[in-house]
């Protein structure tokens, strides 16, 4: 599955399912149109079940069902990856994610290794029903791992680490970054990335900025951006978004003393609320200013194009935030 088309975030995706179907008999895929000539709804799939005959089947259009089913196999030694055409559906299949997978270790004894893959993330026109951002309901429930990738290396990184994982595992692929974010510099193969560490993505001495997922980008270009006006900001991607990595955060946060958390998600019950939580917890002493959060306007995603862009948070606002700290 090799090819120049790995270096995209979703051909990375792509060879990372094809590795770990040829590796291990128990692994298959569940999902609504995953199977050729369609591929599923943005081809992550496209070629698989040509080569996987049997073990690429597609579903009916029910996330209830797919996940029930996935919860069962895994019960019965099977690995499932399963895909839901958008993020914005899991509330349909809420129920067997919560209550089922999240908690059948705790009832039974038995692990539930499924990893359910969602592509998630603001898109202009896709409106209040394909571009949810839904960490934030799904992090609330012990007993799931959340991740959200925000580089090419990741996407394929953690993917192959989830289906290892035994536990139920939210993998969460920013639709923007499928074909829009490239690396020239991916490489295939290596030993297993650990689901739970965060990464710094540029080291800084001015403020911490904590993000994930697409908005990794957008953290990295306001960087560049402060650079020049003499703010050396440091930026942390997430990378798993339970288990939190604190360790890491507090250690940037004694570095620089300020903290951004930046999300695309909204500001209440978010990801971006816990952080600033449990920092305020565990290092409000490395605190020199009140944590900001930069996230999405708290209204439903609109359909225009111009409302989406005045909705969903970016590098600007990313740098107003950091500019308003330094300046504390």
């Amino acid at each position: 599955m090799s090819s120049p088309e790995a270096t995209t975030y979703l051909a990375a995706l792509r060879q990372a399912m094809a590795e770990v179907l040829a590796a291990d008999e128990r692994v298959f895929l569940l999902g609504e149109d995953v199977e050729d000539p369609f591929g599923g709804a943005f081809k992550a799939t496209k070629g698989l079940s040509t080569a996987f005959p049997g073990r690429v089947r597609n579903a009916p259009i029910s996330e209830d069902a797919i996940a029930g089913a996935a919860v069962g196999a895994a019960l019965d030694g099977g690995r499932p990856i399963i895909e839901f055409q958008f993020a914005d559906f899991a509330i349909c299949g809420f129920n067997q994610l919560a209550n089922h997978a999240a908690t059948t270790f705790w009832r039974t004894g038995k692990p539930c290794p499924l990893v359910a893959r969602l592509p998630c993330g603001g898109t202009p026109g896709g409106g209040p029903f394909h571009c949810q951002m839904p960490e934030g309901w799904l992090t609330a429930h012990p007993g799931l791992v959340v991740v959200a990738p925000g580089t090419v290396q990741d996407a394929y990184e953690l993917l192959r680490a989830a289906v290892a994982c035994d536990d139920p595992v939210i993998y969460l692929e920013h639709k923007h970054l499928y074909y829009h974010l490239r690396d020239p510099g991916f490489s295939a193969g290596g030993p297993l990335l650990p689901l739970h560490r965060a990464a710094v993505r540029r080291s800084g001495r001015d403020c911490t900025v904590v993000t994930y997922s697409a908005m990794v980008q957008g953290a990295l270009a306001a960087a560049e951006g402060l650079a020049l006006e003499g703010i050396d900001t440091e930026v942390i991607d997430l990378r798993c978004l339970k288990p939190l990595d604190t360790e890491t955060i507090l250690e940037s946060l004694a570095r620089t003393g300020r903290l951004v958390v930046a999300s695309e998600g909204w500001p209440y019950g978010s990801v971006a609320s816990e952080v600033i939580t449990q920092v305020c917890a565990e290092g409000f002493h490395l605190l020199d200013a009140p944590p900001r959060r930069v996230a999405a306007r708290n209204t439903p995603i609109p359909f225009h194009p111009a409302l989406w862009s005045a909705h969903r948070p970016d590098a600007n606002a990313i740098q107003e935030a950091v500019r308003g700290l330094v300046n504390f």
